[in-house]
């Protein structure tokens, strides 16, 4: 009697080993909700993009993927909330090329990038538009490049905050066209729109959608999108690099990653699951209708794109000068 019950012991020993060594490496992988930290208020890119991935990832795994938004200090609460989580796949992070790959040359940040996230996916990229006040006498990008260099600091330009995708969209421009503009940053590219209408500031690199209604209106002039291609949602429009500076790109994207250590079964499940999601027609279709393009692929991809991004804006901060506000915003 007691051989069978030792027995009957250690084959539940066992099996419950083997339980926990598979939810380890992700086989059972998930087994309760998983939350996505957003470091932006509800309603922007990255909290659209994911939200839309949510409803096609819970069906497939059984489990809601809660979307967590911690705005605040540009970003970097967010970020560090996810470096320091649990390696479990259980928490993750959707952020853009501002948290990844500008904040950590501009803020002394208590985590590394690099060290301790795992990339798990970057799912698209989002081009900027280049518009100006319909008062400016500038009909495309060398005209506004002309008028620059003529007015050398008289034409202010505003952006989201020191760092964001505005802002570094124009000091490309800048740096690439030889030219000087003064910047005016902002709380938000929603207020520097309103500006822009009103005749406060003169050029803008801002998202296409808020964009569209008021181009189409009159109320201001659009002349390029920052992308590699032209936007599926404005096909006449040109490329910066195609109305006149050649080598031009400047894009943000979206990358999901994890916290560092997080399994290897864990991340290449969630890959190939969002992967399979963001070739869905309508995912592709609400992503093309936000202005954003669908781009995926393996982790290694994504960190190597990290990588890339990193040395990139690294640089151009440094040869710029930018210094970020105290704090963040």
């Amino acid at each position: 009697m007691k051989q069978v019950l030792f027995s009957m012991l250690l084959l539940i020993v066992v099996h419950s080993h083997a339980d926990a060594q598979a939810v380890s490496t992700g086989v059972q992988y998930p087994v309760k909700p998983v939350r996505v930290l957003v470091p932006f208020p509800p309603g922007g890119t990255p909290d659209f993009q994911f939200r839309l991935l949510a409803e096609k990832l819970a069906p497939r795994f059984g489990q809601q993927f809660v979307v967590d938004n911690r705005a605040g200090a540009s970003g970097n609460i967010a970020m560090e909330i996810a470096a320091r989580a649990p390696a479990d796949g259980y928490t993750l992070i959707i952020g853009t090329v501002g948290n990844y790959a500008v904040n950590p040359h501009l803020f002394k940040l208590p985590f590394d990038v690099l060290k301790d996230l795992a990339p798990i996916i970057n799912i698209a990229t989002t081009p900027a538009v280049l518009v100006v006040h319909p008062s400016i006498p500038a009909a495309n990008v060398k005209e506004l490049i002309a008028l620059a260099q003529r007015k050398p600091g008289e034409l202010n330009y505003g952006s989201s905050g020191v760092g964001g995708l505005g802002h570094m969209c124009a000091v490309l421009f800048s740096t690439m066209t030889g030219t000087k503009m003064t910047h005016v940053p902002y709380k938000g590219a929603a207020a520097a729109q309103t500006d822009l209408i009103g005749g406060q500031i003169q050029v803008l690199f801002n998202s296409a959608v808020p964009t569209m209604p008021h181009v189409k209106t009159g109320r201001l002039r659009a002349l390029a999108t920052t992308g590699a291609a032209r936007l599926h949602i404005m096909p006449d429009l040109p490329t910066v690099a195609e109305a006149g500076v050649p080598g031009y790109e400047n894009t943000t994207w979206s990358l999901i990653s994890a916290p560092a250590h997080t399994p290897g079964p864990v991340i290449e499940r969630l890959n190939k699951a969002i992967n399979d999601a963001l070739q869905m027609p309508d995912v592709k279709e609400r992503f093309a209708a936000a202005g954003s393009a669908v781009t995926g692929g393996t982790p290694e991809v994504a960190r190597e794109i990290l990588k890339s991004e990193l040395t990139k804006f690294g640089k151009l901060i440094k040869e710029a000068g930018i210094v970020a506000a105290a704090g963040g915003s």
